[in-house]
């Protein structure tokens, strides 16, 4: 089991700026894949990024040209650099760390952090 704590969310008006950082307990090297997703209220929850042990990454339509994800494996840490955000950006972001241990598949989840922007 991974652990995994973000931080980096809090409140910021349109247009601006947040990093998302999510800090893993152990070594990330070996995480298949680690990423984000969000749930805004009374919505279902998405996938927002995700990047590869070999760095390959893969994002949402919505976020495509503004959002970056990056991984750091010396510091067991994944990041989100959200740019040009807007208030439908708001929602409760989750990391996520995607094992595959002796062929079976394994998730492990944070406990969000919220970004809300403003208008």
């Amino acid at each position: 089991q991974v652990q995994l704590v973000e931080s980096g969310g809090g409140l910021v008006q349109a247009g601006g700026s947040l990093r998302l950082s999510c800090a893993a307990s152990r070594s990330i090297v070996s995480i298949n894949a680690m990423g984000w997703y969000r749930r805004a209220p009374g919505k279902q929850r998405e996938l927002v990024a995700r990047i590869t042990s070999g760095g390959s990454t893969n994002y949402a339509g919505f976020v495509k040209g503004r959002f970056t994800i990056s991984r750091d494996n010396a510091k067991n840490t994944v990041y989100l650099q959200m740019n040009s955000l807007k208030p439908e950006d708001t929602a409760v972001y989750y990391c996520f760390a995607a094992r595959v241990v002796a062929g079976t598949g394994y998730s492990d989840w944070g406990q969000g952090t919220q970004v809300t922007v403003s208008s």
